[in-house]
């Protein structure tokens, strides 16, 4: 035991994290706990302490002779539903406290009664222990691809892994291998046994599976890769873009020309594979015009639709910001529109995209034409607020331009008169005015006043004045040039604050927009935010009480912080929530915009909580009316076969009445009947509470509607089913079993309600992909807006029979949507009702519920551990 208490754990392991490597691979069968057992030999060779923790070798031959000569940690015993299953025996681990541990299959899920739920929270202890891990998993285990899969193979994964224990894994070793290559390996026996090779190869290892597997895994990778390339540009300060990967920029402004630029850029992103789509619009104050929101929004729903992002950033400069956000995200080019402004306008100032040229540098800029290039029309020209730059202009122009007016006027001394220089002057101090502000008008004025006096006003080359008209003159001149810098400076101003208004409108219409079309969701509330104001990360925290723990609800960028403490800028919601901000520390000025963004929040917030309410309150009244049905269906439908039992019962046991023979039969004969009848209530109780538990597991199969079409008719007495199924359909992929419970089901209800001497006729036949069973009777119908309901549990519509509960079509319809079928209700020609069954052919069924006890579901060929039962 170490001073620190630590059963086996030394004290250089318990002073330092474990260091986590992950064998990635696209399928099973790739090699992965191969190469993880080959890399084990080569630590051990090179005198690491290294011992397998735990590896699952599926009965493959070479995985088990890689496992000679390393040391493996027993593992442990438990017992599950009367069953022996070992897990990795966590414990063992740690008072052993090798340099590394071998632990194969970081997704999977342990048995009850084990230390942890799953294996990779057994890992993240080990990690904390100071053990280095290396493990293996599938790209098909990864949460958030956990939907791409199920949409790519028909196999929906029970066991995932979240992605940010994979993602923060020190190191991630591809296994790659070829489809061909890996469907090679599995018809020779080297992946599955021979009884799985065969369901394999045609459903989940087919060429385009794998295909796609594969390229989600690569892609997933360069993702992670992609992370840690930004994460050290970031940390070495590099703002050189590295064109790693292709990234697209779009700078869209509204306009109507942002389509086509939008749809250039994903055009030239689909050009090579793996690239990015970034569309940019800036809310500036000097820059791009207003545009209405709801182009703003077409725009970003179409480069959605592409598979891009939409990025609103506040820039003084729109050119700057532009360029700013493409190196930020290591664009390798930017698409920009080419200017709608006329020549004369160029002429005195720069287009958009010629400024983002010129700062660009090393990115590539696309200068892209369109219709409204050089149209001429744009928003009245504005004076915005003052850069830097112009401010610095502005000062040189009022200090400089003094000079070089008075050396042009005493060259022109002969021609022009004080008027005339009095004029110029006052026309310079507007220009001042105009470029830089008040105060180098202010002082162009003060200097203009001075150099007029001095130079031009007799008596010259002195501050002083003969006349008293001059005096007067230069007097209003001054007076005239300090109002003027500060007419315009106000103008500035209120220009400023207009933009600025109108910048903060724009940004929470955003948000409202996103409310109204239904992404009403915190994230969506701190994405906007995050995007806005240009911030690293945003957390939207909650905590139950006054000194309860903090939680996430949703979280924007990197390293989200989950303390308001640690935040550079908090907002509150209320008593309970708050927004914490972290990138800059944003001036008083954005509060009000904050605050907008934290009551939307709150709005957001209750509006989830009053949803989840009502879904509750929905839920709690369908119970409650399933509970008022199954009461009153008990009080009747199950005491009646009981009380005819009872009755029976009572007359056959009673020893003051002596029965005749026949009679005794008679009694004999009304207890099986109600107890079938008993049964049968009972068993459609048990399969509605299956199916809507989710409970119902079909075990698909390759079979022949000819074999079981009469089993589901053979419990009717006489010719009531007429039964016309060809032996030359085609197979279809179902669970027998569970078919037969869905036949038997409709034609007992089709039984019930057909004519006397009127068979029920039972008819099959192939329609493309799939094989149509028929059940026609000819009784009374139910009416069209009726059909609706017919498959609802406790559904009698007007059946007043004493038989059943209104449960058999519900259970069919339950039954077949498990096993792949449908089931819908026609009208019989002539009067009656025909419920048509469709049934998929081939490997449709196969492919959509391999997840459960399928053969063919990769999982539970790879895992025979109690895992997967626990799982399923």
């Amino acid at each position: 035991m170490s001073s620190d208490g630590r059963i086996g754990v030394t004290e250089s392991a318990a002073t330092r994290s474990g260091r986590l490597t992950v064998y990635f691979g696209a399928a099973p069968g790739v090699g992965k706990t191969y190469a993880m057992l080959d890399e084990a030999h080569r630590r051990q060779d090179r005198g690491t302490d290294v011992v397998v923790g735990l590896v699952e070798t599926h009965g493959r031959a070479g995985t088990a002779a890689q496992l000679e000569g390393l040391e493996q940690v027993p593992r442990r015993t438990l017992t599950y539903q009367g069953r022996p299953f070992t897990e990795l025996d966590v414990d063992a681990v740690l008072r052993r406290a090798p340099r590394v541990a071998m632990i194969d299959e970081l997704a999977h899920t342990n048995v009850p009664g084990s230390r942890n739920e799953k294996r990779w929270q057994d890992v993240e202890e080990l990690l904390d222990a100071g053990i280095d891990i290396v493990t293996t998993v599938n790209v098909q285990h990864l949460e958030s691809l956990n939907d791409d899969v199920h949409g790519i193979t028909g196999v929906r994964q029970r066991e995932t892994v979240p992605d940010r224990v994979v993602r923060d894994a020190d190191q991630i070793q591809l296994i790659d291998l070829p489809p061909q290559a890996l469907r090679r390996r599995l018809a020779h026996g080297n992946v599955y046994r021979a009884e799985q090779i065969d369901a394999s190869l045609s459903s989940y290892f087919r060429i385009g599976n794998l295909t796609a597997l594969r390229e989600l895994a690569l892609l997933w990778l360069a993702d992670r890769v992609d992370d840690a390339l930004t994460t050290y540009r970031r940390d070495e300060r590099i703002e050189t873009p590295w064109p790693a990967r292709e990234r697209i920029v779009v700078a869209v402004t509204g306009g109507p020309e942002g389509e086509t630029l939008i749809r250039r850029g994903a055009r030239i992103a689909q050009r090579a594979a793996g690239s990015e789509l970034l569309a940019v619009h800036v809310l500036a104050t000097d820059g791009l015009p207003s545009a209405p929101p709801a182009a703003i929004a077409a725009q970003r729903a179409l480069v959605e639709s592409l598979g891009g992002v939409f990025d609103t950033v506040v820039g003084e400069d729109v050119a700057s910001a532009v360029v700013d956000v493409a190196r930020a995200v290591n664009a390798t080019m930017i698409v920009v529109g080419v200017s709608r402004r006329s020549r004369w306008r160029e002429a005195l100032s720069e287009s958009y995209g010629v400024e983002i040229a010129r700062l660009a540098e090393n990115i590539d800029v696309h200068l892209m034409t369109h219709e409204g290039a050089r149209g001429g029309r744009r928003s009245r020209t504005r004076v915005a607020p003052l850069s830097g730059r112009r401010t610095t202009s502005g000062w040189l122009l009022g200090l400089v331009g003094p000079a070089v007016l008075t050396a042009v006027l005493h060259a022109l001394r002969e021609t022009l008169g004080l008027p005339s220089d009095i004029a110029l002057f006052l026309a310079l101090t507007v220009a001042v005015a105009l470029v830089g502000g008040r105060w180098p008008s202010i002082v162009a004025a003060v200097v203009g006043f001075l150099t007029l006096n001095f130079f031009f006003t007799p008596p010259t080359g002195r501050f002083t004045i003969a006349d008293p008209e001059n005096a007067l003159a230069l007097a209003v001149f001054l007076l005239v040039a300090i109002a003027v810098a500060s007419v315009v400076d106000l103008a500035g101003k209120r220009t400023a604050q207009a933009f600025r208004a109108r910048a903060e409108a724009s940004a929470l219409a955003a948000v409202s927009r996103s409310v109204l079309s239904g992404q009403d969701t915190a994230q969506a509330i701190v994405d906007r935010l995050g995007e806005t104001f240009t911030l690293t990360a945003v957390s939207l925290l909650e905590r139950t009480g006054d000194r309860g723990p903090w939680r996430a609800l949703a979280t924007s960028g990197d390293h989200p912080v989950l303390d308001p403490e640690d935040a550079q800028t908090v907002v509150p919601i209320d008593e309970q929530r708050v927004l914490a901000l972290c990138g800059r520390v944003l001036p008083a000025s954005d509060r009000r915009v904050l605050e907008a963004f934290a009551s939307q929040a709150g709005v957001v917030l209750e509006q989830r909580r009053l949803r989840a309410q009502a879904d509750q309150a929905r839920a709690l009244q369908q119970a409650e009316s399933t509970r008022n049905a199954l009461l009153a269906a008990v009080s009747h439908d199950l005491r009646t076969p009981l009380a005819m039992i009872r009755t029976a019962v009572d007359g056959l046991s009673s020893a003051d009445v002596e029965l005749a023979p026949e009679d005794s039969e008679i009694l004999v004969s009304t207890i099986s009947t109600a107890a079938a009848r008993l049964e049968r209530l009972i068993d459609n109780l048990l399969d509605l509470s299956r199916v809507q538990t989710g409970s119902v597991r079909p075990v698909l199969q390759h079979v022949s509607l000819d074999e079981i079409v009469p089993l589901a008719a053979e419990g009717f007495e006489g010719a009531a089913v007429a039964v016309d199924v060809p032996e030359t359909l085609p197979l279809v992929t179902t669970d027998p079993g569970l078919l037969e419970r869905v036949l038997a089901n409709v034609l007992s209800n089709a039984v019930r309600h057909s004519p006397p001497g009127s068979p029920v006729r039972v008819s099959a036949a192939a329609v493309g992909a799939e094989v149509v069973v028929r059940v026609v009777d000819t009784g009374r119908g139910i009416p069209d807006d009726a059909k609706d309901h017919m498959f609802e549990p406790f559904q009698r519509l007007g059946d007043s029979s004493p038989d059943g509960l209104g449960l058999g079509l519900a259970v069919a319809q339950g039954l077949a949507t498990a096993v792949g079928a449908t089931v819908a209700a026609e009208d019989t020609p002539g009067g009656g009702l025909t419920i048509v069954i469709t049934v998929p052919t081939g490997d449709a069924v196969a492919a959509e519920h391999g997840a459960g006890t399928d053969p063919t579901d990769p999982e539970s060929a790879v895992d025979d551990q109690a895992g997967q039962d626990v799982a399923s």
